[in-house]
């Protein structure tokens, strides 16, 4: 399912038939080597490192690419009358591992959007000035592609798995709570503890220790709220950030390519903005009126709908969501659920743990 991107207005069109022949052509043939390349790494994230943050990060370069390629561009150029079509080098025969080829295609993106920043500042400023913005995103994003293609810890997989996130809430008894929810079968714990839960750092670092333990123990990843300062501390496998937090491009430099980073979003524009920043996933809501946002206005189920239909990555819907809700809230498009007070309020977490997880493969 095609997801929307890039949302900027179409790039306006250069007074494109005035440019010198030589420039025309020349901008036309790179701006199909830069877009051919950016579909070579798109389509390594999608089939072999399986990661759909670095797809959308691709498509979303080859997108704003393509808004530029205007039809004079094309029309200048035609390969029968091109002299080095064709051309090859004997080093495109060596190369014979992914690594090569992607490095390879990397370069020629690099290459191809420094020539349009060069040859495009007269013809067509706009151009230009996108190809240098691209270019600097792109060298991100190849560091991304290597280190997720290095052997480690796939946490994306095991994200991609997970059906039921329990994030925390200050509770007493807090380490039995989560304890038992994983025994129930949650594999996605969120360590949550605001100001207003009175507690010190020392005290937020200790319990966050404790659950990583736990989680660790059970096979689950465990994640910390807002604090990427603790999330480090405690060697936690990724952050969550409201819309007010830490941007997610700050949270990465900190925490590396290997950590998860998820977004709440209460609309689909914070969600398509979640995606180009390279989340890992985002939830979705709030569902319905819950104490643990208030004055928070519930999304309903048609957000969730509208998720469904184009979010490319992982997402949970959240908000006052308990095993009765669950039917409607998979009706609307979700495979995956948030929840707090469903299990840290319940007479039994992990009866509960166990029984919205039947409720989800019910309606699968």
């Amino acid at each position: 399912m095609t997801f929307p991107l890039s949302h900027a207005p179409a790039a306006p069109q250069p007074a494109g038939n005035h440019a010198d022949p030589a420039v025309a052509r020349l901008l036309d043939a790179n701006l199909d080597r830069a877009r051919e390349g950016l579909r070579v790494l798109e389509d390594w994230c999608r089939f072999s490192l399986e990661r759909p943050d670095l797809v959308a990060r691709c498509k979303d370069l080859r997108q704003r690419l393509g808004r530029h390629h205007h039809d004079h561009w094309k029309l200048a150029r035609h390969t029968a009358t091109d002299p080095a079509a064709g051309m090859a080098h004997p080093a495109q025969a060596e190369r014979l591992q992914p690594s090569q080829v992607l490095a390879a295609n990397a370069g020629r993106v690099q290459e191809a959007l420094r020539v349009l920043e060069e040859f495009a500042r007269s013809p067509d400023p706009a151009l230009a000035a996108e190809a240098a913005l691209i270019r600097y995103r792109l060298y991100d994003l190849e560091v991304d592609m290597l280190r997720a293609g290095a052997a480690g810890p796939d946490r994306r997989r095991q994200l991609a798995a997970c059906a039921l996130y329990l994030v925390t809430s200050p509770v007493e008894g807090l380490q039995s709570v989560v304890e038992r929810a994983l025994r129930g079968g949650v594999r996605l714990v969120q360590y949550r503890a605001k100001a207003e839960a009175g507690l010190s750092d020392r005290e937020r670092l200790e319990q966050a220790q404790a659950l990583r333990i736990l989680c660790a123990a059970h096979g689950a990843l465990f994640l910390v709220n807002d604090r990427i300062d603790l999330a480090l501390a405690v060697d936690a496998d990724g952050v969550h950030l409201g819309q007010d937090d830490l941007p997610p491009a700050v949270a990465r430099r900190l925490l590396g390519a290997d950590r998860l980073i998820g977004r709440s979003t209460h609309r689909i524009e914070q969600l398509r903005q979640a995606v180009t920043d390279g989340c890992d996933y985002v939830g979705v809501g709030p569902v319905q009126a819950t104490p643990t946002k208030p004055g928070r206005t519930p999304v309903g189920l048609a957000y969730v709908q509208e998720a469904a239909e184009e979010c490319p990555i992982p997402f949970f819907a959240i908000g006052g969501i308990d095993a009765q809700a669950v039917p409607a809230v998979r009706a609307a498009g979700a495979r995956r659920i948030a929840v707090v007070r469903a299990i840290t309020e319940a007479a039994d977490p992990e009866a509960s743990a166990a029984t919205l997880l039947r409720a989800l493969e019910a309606d699968a």
